[in-house]
């Protein structure tokens, strides 16, 4: 095959990849669907709908020469045939069998297209076997010499003989009707154009806000003129009087003169306004236009993200031996498809969490009363006309508090004091944070303590919110609200110590002006009344911890403030100016400031001004920290550490450059510090001084950091010394042993902030 001819079969496997996954995502639907569906009719029709499917994506394998493909799918026609004449009846390990078919022809297909390897040719036999000893019925055929389908593919396979053609299969009673093309009703485009197409038509909206500004700069400038006119009609007794004072003719002329021209360019300016707003009203709703048509090529159905989940149910209950219907609605609601993606390993967090967690046995819900059978629901539904709310529900057992309280407090999240403390909103709270978990033991589906600490950053990132609800033996319903869009939203313009931000309208509930003798401190903190309830102030420049900057003679008494809300907390931020509203397109950060707290992206304002977006939900955490900070010694003065809040901290990293940075991260926040170069040395030093925390790496010479917290744990005297990893292993691996040994934290240096340690060791020590 010439290098032509292999390029243009590797373009040609790249697009049957695509029409293969189509047709085996309805195929496994089908089937899902067919299992709960009684014998008759319907199951027949249902049959032939599966069959299509398969001998479309045969002779599409054909095609390509992916003849694994065309030899599996002739064996599955054999088995619905089979089925749709009733021949023989399916069982519930049939349907498994034709979902591992499935399985693997999706993999052959990625191998084929270079995207993994190649799939091992004894589970290609096994799976053939299968499908033939599935596909028989009755007694053998009357040609004994006659081998079977699954005989030949497999001695094709132990021959290396596998280009033949294999036989064709009599299709089901009825001729298969013609279906019209896709080509014909359908073009297939790459992801990528797309998304590129959109991202050009996004960049039109600077366009829009340029055109905007230089409108206003021109009415703006219109108002110059209309002050010169006020001022020259001012004066205009003084100039007459000058009229009959000799020699002032040739000034006055100029006067005169000049006052025309001034007039002239008055209306030239006037004329050159109104064509700038015809242009403005023009350019705006084209480029709004070219938005909304854009977006709409990327808008899909949530359906195509909720077909793996019906699947996905069926095999994890199974597995555990739990009965589980899985309810979905509003699968037509479209979205955003770049969200979609985003959305998916959230979503399969939370269903494993309620058929692991949630859902019980049929014999204990027996015993409570309840159908054996469990309900998952899955729901989408559009809110508020830009956002879309995503339900995850279940009617198991529900969250138990005490159990989330205990591993929080085993983690070193919270302290057992402060976790006896909580209601019942803050205690589920603790659900979405790193290590907590209800499970007794860590599996491949739960325990980690990572899944809804997943959903919650991956929801925040793209400017939603989650929030949960559970009722004992009643089950645990998740929220998630999200935009139905991307990259556009509207947000609100504010001054803060003379630097302008941008806040996320969908994040906004109020704008309001409050008087400074409203402001009262209720437990260190700030505190305003805003329609009969108490919410926290904070000052939007000290939470970002601005230079303060002192406000203006003529500025008013009324403090303009902004609320911003997320699940049932709410916090005002003060702020200098609220400016406007305004669409605005999200830049996102390059490295290294990917990640800057507080920070979301950035927007290019009409003006040409690079404005920041404040990060809502990094805001709050910020703003709770800073409320709770006792208040600042002065201006220009650095408030010591009291003794009560200075800890001892022993830092244990042979790597001289960590070794000093930690040292100086911890030293800088008052605390006093020991270092040493691996857990042979921190053990002498545990056992002859007195520390209130470790600080640990985990790869040392003669004692690792596992071995020094496995030592720390079997000492009396030394057992519940709280010890933090800081490492480079960033595995899930890794972090289950830290976890098993006995760490109080586990914090990875490939994403490392010192407010993350700094945070850690407060909470711990």
């Amino acid at each position: 095959m010439s290098k032509q001819e292999d390029d243009f079969l590797k373009r040609l496997r790249a697009t049957f990849k695509v029409e293969a996954e189509e047709h085996l995502q309805a195929m496994s639907s089908g089937l899902l669907e067919l299992e709960k569906t009684s014998p008759g009719e319907k199951q027949r029709e249902q049959i032939g709908v599966i069959f299509r499917h398969a001998h479309s994506l045969k002779g599409a394998a054909r095609a390509v020469n992916l003849t694994d493909v065309e030899s599996i799918c002739q064996l599955l026609e054999s088995v619905f045939a089979a089925w749709k004449r009733e021949s023989i009846k399916p069982a519930p390990e049939n349907y498994d069998t034709l979902h591992r078919t499935l399985d693997l022809i999706g993999t052959v297909t990625s191998a084929a297209s270079g995207e993994q390897a190649p799939v091992d040719a004894t589970r290609l036999l096994a799976v053939t076997r299968e499908l033939d000893d599935l596909g028989r019925c009755g007694p053998p055929r009357a040609a004994p010499a006659r081998e079977s389908r699954g005989k030949r593919v497999e001695k094709a396979h132990l021959s290396g003989k596998t280009d033949g053609r294999p036989e064709m299969a009599a299709p089901p009673s009825g001729d298969v009707p013609s279906e019209k093309p896709a080509w014909a009703q359908t073009v297939r485009m790459s992801t990528a154009k797309l998304d590129k197409l959109l991202l050009e038509a996004e960049e039109m909206l600077a366009v829009k806000l340029t055109t905007a500004q230089r409108a206003a700069d021109l009415r703006n400038l219109q108002g110059v003129f209309e002050r010169w006119k006020k001022e020259w009609a001012g004066i205009q007794p003084q100039v007459r009087g000058l009229r009959n004072v000799p020699g002032m003719a040739e000034m006055l002329e100029f006067l005169d003169w000049n006052c025309g021209h001034l007039k002239s360019l008055e209306g030239k300016l006037q004329a050159i306004g109104k064509a700038a707003a015809q242009d403005q009203h023009a350019i705006g709703r084209r480029v709004e236009d070219l938005l909304a048509d854009s977006k709409q090529l990327l808008m899909l159905p949530f359906s195509t993200l909720l077909d793996l989940f019906p699947k996905l149910v069926r095999e994890i209950s199974r597995e555990q031996g739990k009965e589980v219907d899985l309810v979905i609605r509003g699968s037509e609601v479209e979205m955003d498809k770049r969200l979609l993606e985003e959305m998916k390993d959230p979503l399969v967090h939370l269903v494993r969490n309620c058929l692991d967690h949630g859902i019980e046995k049929p014999e204990l819900r027996a015993r409570q009363k309840k159908t054996p059978r469990a309900t998952i629901t899955l729901a989408v539904a559009r809110v508020n006309g830009n956002k879309v709310e995503i339900l995850v529900a279940d009617d198991g057992a529900g969250i138990d508090l005490v159990k989330v309280k205990e591993s929080a407090v085993k983690h070193g999240v919270i302290s057992a004091a402060a976790a006896g403390q909580l209601d019942e909103r803050e205690a589920l709270a603790l659900i979405f944070q790193s290590d907590v978990s209800t499970s007794p033991i860590i599996t491949e589906i739960s325990g980690r303590g990572l899944g809804l600490v997943i959903v919650r950053d991956k929801t925040e990132k793209l400017g939603g919110r989650v929030s949960v609800e559970t009722n004992p033996h009643a089950g645990a319903t998740f929220r998630i609200v999200l935009p139905v869009t991307l990259a556009t939203f509207r947000g609100i313009l504010v001054r803060a110590a003379d630097r302008t931000f941008v806040i996320p309208l969908a994040s906004v509930e109020r704008v309001a002006r409050i008087e400074a003798a409203g402001i009262k401190t209720v437990e260190n903190r700030e505190t305003i009344v805003l329609n009969g309830r108490a919410v926290s102030l904070a000052r939007l420049a000290g939470v970002l911890e601005l230079p303060r900057v002192p406000r203006k003679a003529h500025t008013s008494d009324l403090l303009p403030v902004v609320v911003v809300g997320a699940g049932d907390e709410r916090i005002a931020f003060a702020v200098d100016e609220v400016l406007h509203e305004e669409e605005v397109l999200v830049k996102n950060l390059a490295k290294p400031l990917s990640r800057v707290r507080n920070i979301s992206g950035a927007t290019i304002l009409g003006s040409g001004k690079v404005v920041p977006i404040l990060n809502v939900t990094d805001l709050m955490k910020s703003a709770r920290k800073t409320s709770l900070a006792p208040p600042a010694a002065g201006p220009g003065v650095t408030e010591a550490k009291t003794e009560g809040e200075r800890k001892r901290i022993l830092v244990v990293e042979d790597s001289i450059t960590s070794r000093m940075l930690l040292k100086h991260i911890l030293e800088s926040a008052g605390h006093e510090v020991k270092t040493t170069v691996d857990g042979v040395e921190a053990l002498t030093e545990l056992r002859t001084n007195d520390f209130d925390l470790v600080v640990s790496d985990i790869e040392m010479p003669r004692m690792n950091g596992f071995d020094l917290i496995t030592h720390i744990r079997g000492d009396r005297k030394l057992a519940n010394k709280p010890v933090v990893l800081v490492t480079a292993l960033a595995s899930r691996e890794d972090r289950e042993r830290g976890i098993d040994v006995g760490a109080s934290a586990y914090i990875v240096k490939s994403s490392f902030d010192q407010s993350n340690l700094l945070d850690a060791i407060r909470r711990l020590a």
